[in-house]
């Protein structure tokens, strides 16, 4: 398959992304604001090194072969270039948002997606700050894209072009964009409250380009003035600059809730529930923590 596409496309976006990434470093030392770390960004490129590594290896080794299989079965195909390009578009963004929620309301995909959002920073470089092993299962969410007459490479390719999007929305820079786009699309103000830690803002905003789904499926929350955003987790990581803790730690705290004397049952919710349910209340969900809020 050629990826000569993707390819140029990647190392176009390197020196785009430098120059920003530089700007808002500039602006960030000069008015004292103090939105980049040292330890933070090589925190982000080291893991998205890894990632990249392993995306690239199942690349080759696994998941585009699966897809081409799936594709080879299509039943229907979008003749019209620009509807083609359109439908895709649409489609591997929702396929996105749906793979994204899974993400934040399975303990066990949210085990690999935590450590996107284990900063308590936030600027372009959070945007890299990849989860390490979602290529492992990411593609499944593409299957349907390919059984609809999709290619494969124009799936890696639309893929390559929305994360870049997703990117740049990891900015502190941007207050507000106008209301007749952040009704359609998601802005920095959104991303800024899928990043906090606030009660109110937990699993909200989890489109990647478009908060449309946001806005149809319930997960939509504006960010508000009266409640200022606190980036990172609810429960800080010990030990956050180890890097093989930053990746590994919710595992870890798996494993141990599975040492509990629990039913059989309990321990599969301990693996299959949301983050933080526990048999016994002593840890709470996102919704059990807004609910308590409320009374």
């Amino acid at each position: 398959m050629d990826y000569t596409r993707e390819t140029w496309f990647l190392l176009c976006s390197i020196p785009f992304y430098s120059i920003l990434i530089g700007t808002e470093i500039l602006l960030s030392n000069w008015k004292h604001r103090n939105f980049y770390t040292l330890r933070d960004t090589f925190q982000n490129v080291y893991l998205t090194l890894i990632n990249a590594g392993l995306d690239l290896f199942l690349r080759w080794a696994f998941y585009v072969s699966v897809l081409a299989w799936t594709y080879q079965q299509h039943f229907f195909k979008i003749e019209n270039l620009f509807l083609y390009w359109f439908a895709l578009f649409i489609l591997e963004d929702l396929a996105f948002y749906i793979q994204h929620r899974i993400d934040h309301y399975c303990r066990l995909f949210w085990a690999v997606h935590v450590t996107h959002h284990s900063s308590e920073h936030f600027n372009l470089t959070t945007g890299f700050r990849s989860s390490v092993f979602q290529p492992v299962y990411r593609f499944i969410y593409f299957l349907p894209l390919a059984f609809l007459g999709f290619h494969p490479f124009d799936i890696v390719f639309m893929y390559s072009i929305t994360q870049t999007y997703g990117i740049l929305v990891h900015t502190r820079y941007i207050n507000r964009m106008p209301g007749w786009f952040e009704a359609v699309f998601v802005s920095p103000s959104h991303h800024r409250v899928h990043h906090a830690s606030n009660v109110p803002y937990l699993d909200k905003n989890m489109g990647m380009c478009l908060i449309i789904w946001d806005r149809m499926f319930g997960s939509f929350q504006d960010e508000l003035t009266e409640e200022p955003v606190k980036f990172g987790l609810v429960k800080p990581i010990n030990n956050p600059d180890h890097p093989g803790k930053i990746i590994f730690h919710e595992w870890q705290q798996i494993g141990a809730d599975l040492q509990k004397p629990v039913s059989f049952s309990n321990k599969l919710k301990y693996i299959f529930m949301p983050p933080g349910w526990s048999h016994d209340g002593s840890t709470l969900t996102a919704k059990q923590m807004r609910d308590a809020q409320k009374h």
